[in-house]
């Protein structure tokens, strides 16, 4: 038997036959191309779990009106995360937002790559998050280290 995801394709047969999904009603779908081009690879787990939210809430044109306070809950996240997948989800091209009206967006061409910040030291260079590299300015000016451009 071939693995799912692999190269060939296996027989399939329909497991229960009168559970067969149907949409009625609502209105939500994940293209192929999510998985299959890397969209889905290029996301935390706090932006996965709020893109497949939204789309499960989305009208056809991919509206929501969720505030963020029920989407933590829903969700069982903090706030922070929140903030921080709803705005990773924006620079990655895949949902507009404008304060109160969610827009999940057809997907771009390909996934956008975010651009990773190096810091170079003692001539090696180190990835750094971003976060890391402002408590570094911190702890230099807390003790006192100029900053030289």
């Amino acid at each position: 038997m071939i693995c799912f995801g692999g190269v060939g394709m296996i027989g399939k047969k329909t497991l229960y036959p009168g559970r067969i999904r149907k949409i009625t009603g609502s209105f939500a779908f994940i293209e192929h191309r999510f998985l299959h081009n890397g969209f889905f690879k290029t996301l935390n787990h706090h932006e996965l779990l709020l893109y497949i939210f939204l789309v499960l809430v989305s009208d056809r044109k991919g509206l929501s009106y969720y505030c963020y306070d029920r989407i933590c809950d829903i969700l069982r996240v903090k706030v922070d995360e929140y903030i921080n997948a709803r705005d990773g989800l924006i620079k990655k091209d895949l949902i507009g937002f404008d304060g109160r009206l969610f827009q999940v967006l057809s997907l771009p061409n390909h996934p956008v790559a975010l651009k990773t910040t190096t810091v170079i030291n003692d001539r090696k260079t180190e990835f750094v998050a971003l976060s890391e590299i402002i408590h570094e300015i911190f702890r230099e000016k807390a003790n006192g280290i100029k900053q030289s451009c």
